[in-house]
């Protein structure tokens, strides 16, 4: 596949990505005022969750932005760099902060008596899929960092 085409890829797919996690924000008010009108006794949980749902989604919005300039520097032939590397890098630490705070707020939200077993239950799928981001984006940050070194050797070499 050649770079034009694996970059042009590659900003589809973050490009939904981001469509998903907008969805998700816009979506979460409207879906909460329905269940909070069938269910008038879960009022006082609307506002922290909307927050909480909020507050998560704003480090994806990050990560979709970094994965495009990653996107738009393969494009450039400037796969191995070490810009890309850094913003690998930022990726992985946004995964995993992200990953610990849908832990920290679940279990909170669990113990304030606002969440439900199963849905504690379904969070860690999300919080597994957040830590595979954070350490795959932590292992292509540092072999690309190797890369750069190792092209930024053969280039000083005649």
């Amino acid at each position: 596949m050649k770079q034009k085409t694996l970059s042009k890829w590659l900003k589809v797919i973050f490009a939904v990505v981001g469509l998903c996690v907008l969805a998700v924000c816009l979506f979460v008010p409207y879906y909460g005022k329905q269940l909070i009108s069938m269910y008038p006794e879960f009022s006082n949980r609307y506002w922290p969750w909307l927050i909480f749902i909020w507050g998560s989604c704003i480090p994806c919005f990050v990560v979709v932005g970094l994965s495009l300039k990653v996107a738009g520097s393969i494009e450039q032939d400037r796969s191995f760099s070490a810009e890309n590397a850094k913003r690998l890098k930022w990726i992985s630490w946004l995964a995993a902060g992200d990953s610990a705070y849908f832990f920290v707020g679940n279990a909170l939200f669990f113990f304030l008596g606002m969440n439900h077993p199963s849905m504690v239950i379904f969070s860690l799928i999300i919080i597994i899929i957040g830590i595979a981001i954070a350490l795959a984006s932590a292992v292509l940050s540092h072999l690309i960092q190797k890369a750069a070194d190792l092209q930024e050797q053969s280039d000083l070499t005649i």
